[in-house]
């Protein structure tokens, strides 16, 4: 039995679609999902693999159908037929991922947005005006580019939010250790505790050279610069501790530039907050010091050990004079 060509495109098709949209929805390619801000970021993913996983199997199959169904048959010694080319498939294989690339763009524009990471923070502007403006005086424009130093910038809560910011923590990254400050009880650690279900702003710094913070399971990243402010605002939903990666080859030990990140209940976290508060006096400084000494211990040691590049004493000597 014959069955025409068009029900067969027409059934392929079908079982084309639902392969991709089952696949899309059920890679299992991410880790868990720990933030609010994650849901957004997987739902780019999913589609993005959704086209994929058609396109794959849309390619590879026509593909394979031509290599058997025109395959040289034995004692065929003919050349093949001269083709030049099909200008209607040539602009349908052209315009399709064209106007899958602008469809993705406009889907992450509002994803990236709707995160915060295209408010203008007031300082884009003052910027552009002060530049620009010819009837502003010399004066005038020195003072908007000061005041304009002390805005962030980064992934922070877009401006129409009326969501409040439960906890600020000030975040210093240095070669090779990342160090939280927290405002309440004058704690600083080398790890970072949030509590569950409450929105966190960290103002990150770098002391050095340009790093990178990175939370794979809350699906966020952001440049950590010297001299300027980068702000990061999330909202943890699932009580665990999570990596923390520096995702910018910052040097020689970059890799093992780790920390981690203890999402808790707030009694839990609490408690931490009482047990680990200090008073605001000189022993801070020596606080800081012996927590860079131990995320060095905790994270950088063992990762040179394990590559057999473990430095003499005097050069890690050297190191800490340095910072």
């Amino acid at each position: 039995m014959n069955i025409p060509s068009n029900i067969v495109t027409l059934v392929l098709g079908i079982a084309l679609t639902l392969v991709s949209l089952w696949y899309g929805q059920n890679h299992g390619l991410m880790p868990i999902a720990a933030s609010d801000e994650a849901e957004a970021i997987d739902g780019i993913f999913d589609v993005m693999m959704t086209i994929g996983t058609g396109l794959f199997l849309l390619v590879q199959g026509i593909l394979i159908f031509c290599l058997v169904r025109f395959r040289r048959r034995k004692g065929d010694t003919q050349d093949g037929p001269p083709i030049e080319g099909n200008v209607p498939l040539e602009i349908l294989w052209t315009a399709i991922p064209a106007v899958v690339v602008f469809l993705l763009s406009i889907y992450s524009f509002e994803v990236y947005n709707s995160m915060g990471g295209l408010d203008p923070h007031a300082s884009h502007d003052v910027g552009l005006h002060a530049h620009h403006s010819n009837s502003m005086n010399q004066k005038n424009m020195l003072a908007l580019d000061l005041s304009s130093k002390n805005l962030a910038y980064g992934l922070g809560l877009p401006s129409e939010s009326q969501e409040p910011v439960n906890l600020k923590v000030k975040v210093n990254a240095m070669q090779y250790a990342w160090i939280f400050n927290y405002p309440q009880g004058a704690i600083v650690s080398g790890e970072l505790h949030v509590p569950v279900g409450k929105t966190v702003e960290l103002d990150m710094e770098a002391s050095d050279v340009i790093h990178a913070f990175w939370l794979p399971e809350f699906r966020i990243k952001q440049d950590v610069i010297p001299g300027r402010v980068t702000e990061l605002v999330f909202t943890a939903n699932k009580v665990g501790q999570y990596p923390i990666v520096c995702a910018e080859l910052c040097g020689a030990y970059h890799g093992g530039m780790k920390s981690v990140l203890y999402v808790q209940t707030p009694e839990d976290f609490q408690q931490w907050l009482k047990d680990n508060s200090v008073e605001e006096s000189s022993g801070e400084t020596q606080k800081i010091s012996s927590v860079a000494a131990s995320a060095e211990s905790q994270f950088i040691v063992p990762h040179i050990k394990s590559l057999g590049l473990l430095p003499e004493p005097e050069q890690l000597d050297q190191l800490h004079s340095n910072h």
